[in-house]
């Protein structure tokens, strides 16, 4: 018989997200429904508003993702109303980019997705000495793996672990998982590194705010270029910025890129891990200006895994579908003419399999109705991973130089396979190769940046609003998750309408009309899973993603009942509840 296991909800992500397995007696996954819980809305709050003030809301779609969002929205006013903005700004939105990069790939791995490869209790049983020697086989400048740091890590932790309340953050995770492959010593150097990275996202976060004002929710961009020329004409503030990035870059090349070299050397024969992908379309989108026309990242798309052939991306063919979506406008829509009309159904009675292993009564997604407040976002009718290894796998197949060095390097330092790029692990490997390229490259925005100043001050374009014309544009470019969009309708000088098609929308939408499954529940079937009391592998494989639900504005109970209503005041900026 088979059984429905649920993980509601998944911890060490943005947002709010659950997945239901349906799992046969030998422990593989049959089917798979992955359903996000909470309503975005803002599509809804931006219409009626002046376009120029959208890009500071939509960045509240998230706190994580604040700056991706903020410059697409940006973009998105820009393309509709036909602006051109300076070179300058051009190569100052990418420094900020280039901070969000480094900030959020090393956030992922170390502390959302990393304790899914490194068992910490199996790291306070490891050999110091041994451990901080072999630090030494993964990178020749290893960081904070010197036998008495390794000592203090190791007396950190165990602290905790003595604690009552057991090992703080690491508490109510699968230690000794079957799946686990590191050994202890490696497990050590992992570990070290996961708090060396927290003070590297401190030092990515200040790098933001050097020419972004403040992080998260920078506010020095504008319709038409950026606001922190001062910053930009100041030297200590420029030497700042060089200063912080390098020593971000330094960790990206001597911890989080060893580290992966590390974890493939290990988990190269883990089947859960090398589980071939359920979908294997990939979109990614030009990103990262670093000179005139000149970007580090490419567009295109990939069909059926096959790398020989790259097509161009047609933004006509872009749509949204809400056939198992909790909105009442199934059929597939443009962006531009998209609805954003909730119609929440709710779950069902059922039986699932409770911590304990045994059948219990539980509320259970009903996958014939809809069950997300996600949508389906489709590119002619196909679905689409977006993220990081798309990005490398379109830039490997153009034959971005940059791209295949990394690439080739990796393969041949691991000695792992190119098909070993379309798995679990694969897709971890890609967002560390991204961050790496981030790092070695970004340098050059900024030399760029430094000679163009010398002769061309100019941040800001000037621009008109007619509001005797209709305008129509779209934002769209890669951030840290994949390929973004926002897409806007202006309309009598104000917001007629507003989509966004983010990245977790693309991975993580249920399936469409034709039963077509999204990439995350698509990689769910045909999982073995060891312990369905311990389902490890399910958290594995949709963590690789990086998820991010974005922030609800909108929250209703499992019966659908409304708890709270808010109304905003524009004259007060207050609000009543």
């Amino acid at each position: 018989m088979s059984k429905r296991v649920i993980v509601d909800p998944i911890t060490r992500i943005e947002g709010h997200l659950r997945a239901e397995v349906i799992v046969g007696d030998d422990g593989v996954v049959q089917d798979a429904f992955v359903s996000s819980t909470l309503w975005r809305g803002l599509e809804v709050i931006a219409k009626g508003r002046d376009p120029r003030n959208i890009p500071l809301m939509m960045q509240r779609i998230c706190g994580v993702c604040t700056y991706s969002h903020y410059l697409k929205s940006t973009i998105a006013v820009e393309d509709a109303l036909g602006i051109k903005i300076p070179y300058n700004a051009e190569l100052v939105r990418t420094l900020m980019n280039a901070a969000l990069f480094l900030h959020d790939h090393v956030i992922h791995f170390y502390h959302l997705h990393g304790v899914d490869w490194v068992d910490i209790v199996s790291a306070l049983s490891a050999d110091e000495a041994k451990a901080s020697k072999l630090a030494f086989k993964y990178t020749d400048n290893p960081i904070g793996t010197g036998e008495n740091e390794l000592k203090k890590v190791k007396e950190k932790v165990a602290k905790f672990a003595k604690n009552p309340q057991g090992l703080g953050p690491f508490a109510n995770a699968y230690w000794g998982h079957k799946t686990y492959r590191l050994t202890p010593e490696q497990n050590l150097i992992a570990l070290s590194h996961y708090l060396k990275a927290l003070e590297i996202q401190r030092t990515a976060a200040q790098m933001m705010a050097i020419f972004g004002a403040k992080q998260p929710h920078p506010q020095s961009l504008a319709v038409g270029g950026v606001t922190c020329v001062m910053d930009l004409l100041n030297p200590a503030r420029m030497g700042e910025y060089l200063v912080k990035y390098q020593a971000i870059a330094d960790f990206v090349n001597n911890a989080y890129y060893a580290d992966i070299v590390m974890a493939a050397e290990m988990y190269k024969t883990e089947s859960s891990v090398m589980k071939p992908m359920g979908v294997k379309n990939f979109m990614a989108h030009k990103e990262f200006m670093i000179g005139r026309e000149e970007y580090l990242f490419d567009s295109g798309i990939i069909m059926n895994g096959d790398l020989s052939k790259v097509f161009e991306i047609d933004e006509d063919k872009i749509t949204e579908e809400a056939t198992h979506s909790w909105y009442k406008d199934d059929a597939p829509q443009h962006p531009y003419e998209g609805t954003t009309n909730p119609n929440y159904t709710g779950f069902i009675d059922g039986q699932s399999v409770g911590p304990d292993g045994k059948m219990t009564d539980s509320k259970m997604i009903n996958e014939k109705e809809k069950y997300s407040w996600i949508k389906s976002p489709r590119y002619n009718g196909e679905p689409m991973e977006v993220g990081p290894l798309a990005s490398i796998l379109v830039g490997y197949a153009k034959g971005n130089k940059k791209v295949q060095a990394v690439v080739n390097e990796f393969l041949a330092k691991t000695g792992i396979p190119a098909a070993a790029l379309f798995s679990t692990l694969g897709r971890t490997a890609g967002r560390m190769l991204q961050a790496k390229l981030v790092a070695d490259n970004a340098l050059v925005a900024f030399n760029n940046l430094i000679e163009n100043l010398k002769v061309d001050q100019e941040t800001c374009a000037t621009y008109v609003i007619d509001k005797d014309k209709e305008y129509k544009g779209r934002g769209i470019g890669d951030v840290p998750r994949g390929m973004l969009s926002h897409w806007i309708r202006i309309k009598n000088g104000v917001v007629e309408n507003y989509q966004a098609v983010v990245p977790s929308t693309w991975n993580a939408g249920p399936m469409d009309s034709k039963g077509a499954k999204g990439p995350y529940e698509a990689d769910l079937i045909g999982l073995k899973i060891e312990d369905l009391t311990q389902p490890l592998e399910i958290i594995r494989i949709i963590h690789s993603y990086d998820p991010c639900i974005a922030c609800a504005v909108h929250v209703m109970d499992t019966k659908g009942k409304t708890l709270s209503q808010y109304k905003i005041d524009p004259l007060y900026g207050g609000c009543t509840i």
